[in-house]
């Protein structure tokens, strides 16, 4: 009986250590994940110009992976990054807001130019051949996958949180999809100061 209490003790013992590494994961953001996020990419913006990692030196920025057909988070989720670039006010000129389309075929500079201007003019569309979209994504550790539905429909499976970085290009962390939004904006706050 002693050694049966002495067991329970202990499965007590790593359950509350186990809770207690994942608060601290949850809370601290600046955790060694063990691999990086980001790096060196090639793409074009919605001018058509070569668009790299160094055109967002010097302002932290907040990227979005996602497609121009999404029938629901993409739109959602630019719409909430407008609202908090408008909450931010002047301040939201000090961050780089951009969104990368996932679909090689239809997100192309012109499309992207249209559908972002339904949202804030400050965000940068990215597009670019299906080599330098799954380098991107393999950079970024972004999962993204096509699929057709039974309607003919091309859709993407894909990551659906906003990755936040430092002006440096070091990652800081995510904004989650559906995340409090006073949380979110705390963090694009943190995130410029």
């Amino acid at each position: 009986m002693k050694s049966v209490r002495i067991v329970l003790w202990a499965l007590v013992a790593l359950a509350l250590v186990g809770a207690g590494l994942l608060y601290w994961q949850k809370n601290y953001s600046d955790v060694d994940i063990g691999f990086s996020i980001g790096g060196p990419f090639t793409m074009t913006d919605t001018k058509g110009q070569v668009f790299t990692q160094a055109n967002l030196k010097g302002k932290p920025y907040a990227m979005f992976f996602g497609f121009t057909h999404c029938p629901d988070v993409c739109p959602t989720t630019l719409w909430e990054m407008t609202t908090y670039l408008k909450q931010l006010g002047t301040d939201g000129d000090k961050l780089n807001v951009v969104f990368v389309g996932v679909d090689h075929e239809r997100d192309t500079p012109e499309h992207l130019a249209t559908y972002l201007s339904a949202f804030d003019d400050r965000m940068i569309g990215l597009s670019g051949t299906e080599r330098q979209i799954a380098e991107m994504a393999k950079a970024y550790r972004i999962y993204y996958k096509r699929s057709v539905n039974d309607d003919d429909d091309v859709l993407y499976d894909h990551s659906a949180s906003i990755y936040l970085f430092e002006a440096n290009g070091d990652f800081k962390s995510t904004i989650a999809q559906g995340e409090n939004p006073e949380t979110a904006l705390e963090k694009l706050k943190l995130l410029i100061d």
